[in-house]
């Protein structure tokens, strides 16, 4: 698939919103400035937030709960961790029970660590677009809206 603009990236989250559910992850993987951010600000838009979306890249893991989105959203950005044992403290797997994940640089802890997520990978073309390729999961097989 082919994202022009951030608005067509924007607009992805929006249509991800439609699908989405408490327990799922979104592992959205790409160079800085590739659109991981305004998929995930798309995403919340449509979930209800009224603000603009923070990158919750000094936070690290940045919450939205109701009533300013429709179910408990955990925003991550793992690109300051290190070590894979780092994010242990975060406590990501408990959080997945009842709340969407939705994360950037998810490769830091590996692909593995991830295996039932929907993973869309960014990529910078030479004209300024993105070009997204995704890893879709059992779980999001009869979701996945780009099939």
């Amino acid at each position: 698939m082919r994202l022009s603009s951030p608005e067509d990236s924007l607009a992805l989250g929006e249509r991800l919103a439609a699908v989405v559910r408490p327990g799922d992850v979104i592992a959205l993987s790409g160079p800085l400035g590739a659109g991981k951010t305004s998929i995930a600000r798309g995403l919340l838009a449509a979930l209800g937030l009224e603000e603009e979306a923070p990158s919750p890249s000094f936070a690290i893991v940045q919450p939205y709960d109701p009533p300013h989105v429709r179910f408990p959203v955990l925003h991550v950005d793992l690109y300051r961790i290190e070590e894979p044992e780092e994010a242990e403290e975060l406590g990501l797997d408990e959080a997945r029970e009842d709340s969407l994940l939705i994360v950037e640089w998810p490769e830091r802890l590996g692909e593995d660590y991830w295996h039932d997520a929907l993973w869309l990978s960014l990529e910078l073309t030479p004209d300024g677009a993105r070009a997204l390729t995704a890893k879709v999961p059992a779980a999001w097989r009869d979701r996945w809206l780009l099939t």
